[in-house]
């Protein structure tokens, strides 16, 4: 039997989506370095760089440096509490803390804003208490500051270091920690010298994504009148109306994208630690009693009230004092279905091509494929305004290139086709959310040994019968937990769904940001509700998979 030939074999056909992948996430990048080097953009930069990029930055660092140590404290603290120690409630809420990453960062911001305002119920109560009548006569915190900012956005992201290093510190040898205990080492000793050194790549990968989220967002930042980077190229663009002056510090925010990747791999470094092989147990733990025991619940409990149970509890009051289930009209209901169709439409795209970039590493032999992959992988780590800006270019290209052509041959007039039906926003999220399949996907064939597919195919079976009838069902949990990852993550998504929308077009997001950006975000509250319980359950399925130990 002829051997088809090699440009149409499965495997080379797997290797294209590799280059796909990695073409939509390069393509962003090289168009702005393009549009910001271009001549129209060289009078902009002496501007910029004067006004707007130093203050930009500084505002950037310093947000970046406070929700990194905010979130490493809590982050740490909590799972180091949950893995070494017995408490009341320990393992209840070894799960719920991870309860925040089902909140989008804009919206606990919009609520600690409400909650904390003057006509708040904390004020409110506060007055009713004293019978002080105005901010003359007392102080309160204000929020809509930096240090509010670092509070907020760590309340929600601490999580990301919270599930990176408890799984560490799940697993770590018993024969370690029970030999310290042995040599009367205490239990910051051990949390000093053994336990944190161990989990240095962990915490170093948790921060990292949690900085990432921090340098995406735009709503919360916006809100608490932080001049971020990501805020500065929305309002460059759009308020400014300067293409090229927002490319510029796109390019800049970059470079700061870039640091923060060599500064993981550098606090990483080059450390492993190799346990037993035949010592799968880990330490037990010790049981706290009376006030150690309330402090350790407290530590733990605390995140997860301020940083879930208040922003929930305060959007079903809002719900149910204003009776806005009352207020679901055909227009909410268009809201909602532009999201879901939207999202699941970049699910599909992303958990397709993220198969098939995996099957592609799987099935091919060339080295290339593993650089491209790599590629296709770093689009989490370009912020969404970024993307959004760096997409729009060569696809309103593409655009006036089909209708110039449709114009001259049929006489027709197709308008921005890609553009206007939303495929670019599909693009988008495809190129930002693809590492998360790519990652599912890999932790799903980890499971796969190598020696089914030889076993397979000495019986007779070809590449497509392979992976439809072994690795398909073998790997099927995987690529739904991810797709569940995907659809929430877009949902959520507010950079680059307010930059690529078509006009005329609102989802659940784009919804509480117009509400809160009318200083009217309880109007709002039922389309946060929304987001948020779509955002609860991929976290409980997260929170089991990141597993604790019993």
């Amino acid at each position: 039997m002829r051997r088809p030939p090699r440009l149409w074999r499965p495997s080379t056909r797997f290797a294209y989506a590799a280059g796909l992948g990695a073409a939509l996430v390069a393509m962003p990048i090289v168009a702005l370095a393009l549009l910001a080097l271009s001549p129209q953009a060289a009078s902009i930069w002496p501007h910029l760089a004067a006004n707007v990029i130093p203050r930009a930055l500084g505002q950037t660092v310093l947000l970046l440096i406070g929700v990194g140590g905010v979130c490493g404290v809590i982050g740490v603290a909590t799972a180091w509490l949950v893995t070494q120690y017995e408490f009341p409630g320990r393992r209840a809420l070894e799960w719920l803390l991870v309860l925040p990453l089902a909140v989008p960062t804009y919206i606990t911001a919009y609520i600690y804003v409400e909650v904390m305002g003057f006509q708040g119920p904390l004020q409110s109560a506060l007055r009713a208490l004293t019978g002080w009548r105005s901010l003359r006569e007392y102080w309160f915190p204000d929020p809509r500051n930096l240090p509010g900012a670092i509070l907020i956005l760590s309340l929600v992201l601490y999580p990301y270091v919270y599930l990176s290093v408890r799984a560490l510190f799940g697993v770590q040898g018993a024969t370690i920690m029970e030999a310290a205990r042995t040599l009367g080492a205490s239990g910051r000793t051990r949390f000093w010298r053994i336990a944190l050194p161990m989990a240095r790549p962990a915490l170093a990968a948790g921060l990292t994504l949690a900085l990432l989220e921090t340098l995406n967002d735009i709503g919360a930042s916006e809100y608490l009148g932080v001049q971020s980077l990501t805020l500065s190229i929305y309002t460059t663009w759009l308020n400014r109306n300067s293409l090229a002056g927002a490319a510029q510090i796109a390019c800049v925010m970059l470079l700061l994208v870039v640091g923060l990747i060599l500064l993981e791999a550098r606090l990483r470094g080059q450390r492993r630690f190799a346990l037993p092989v035949r010592q799968p147990r880990a330490a037990g733990r010790l049981r706290l009693q009376g006030r150690q025991a309330a402090l350790a619940a407290l530590a733990c409990a605390l995140p997860v009230v301020f940083g879930a149970i208040v922003p929930l509890g305060f959007l079903i009051g809002q719900v149910w004092m204003r009776d806005l289930l009352g207020q679901i009209d055909a227009a909410l209901l268009r809201q909602l279905a532009n999201a879901l169709l939207l999202a699941l439409a970049a699910t599909l795209c992303v958990v397709g091509l993220g198969l098939s970039i995996v099957v592609a590493l799987r099935l091919g032999r060339e080295s290339w494929l593993g650089l491209l992959a790599r590629i296709a992988s770093l689009g989490y780590a370009v912020p969404g305004t970024v993307l959004a800006l760096g997409v729009l270019a060569p696809l309103a290209a593409l655009d006036n290139l089909v209708a110039d052509a449709a114009r001259a041959w049929f006489g027709l007039a197709t308008g921005l086709i890609l553009i206007g039906s939303g495929a670019a926003l599909v693009i988008a999220y495809t190129a930002r959310f693809l590492s998360i399949a790519v990652t599912g996907v890999q932790s799903g064939y980890a499971r796969v040994s190598n020696r089914i597919d030889d076993a397979a195919r000495m019986l007779g079976a070809g590449t497509p019968e392979l992976l439809r009838r072994i690795h398909g069902p073998m790997i099927r949990p995987a690529i739904a937990a991810a797709g569940l990852l995907v659809f929430v993550d877009c949902l959520k998504e507010l950079p680059a769904t307010l930059l690529l929308r078509p006009l005329n077009v609102e989802t659940l997001a784009t919804i509480v940001y117009g509400h809160a950006s009318r200083g009217a975000f309880e109007d709002g509250a039922l389309a946060a509700l929304l987001i948020v319980l779509a955002g609860l359950y991929p976290v409980f399925v997260l929170a089991r998979a990141s597993g604790g130990r019993d």
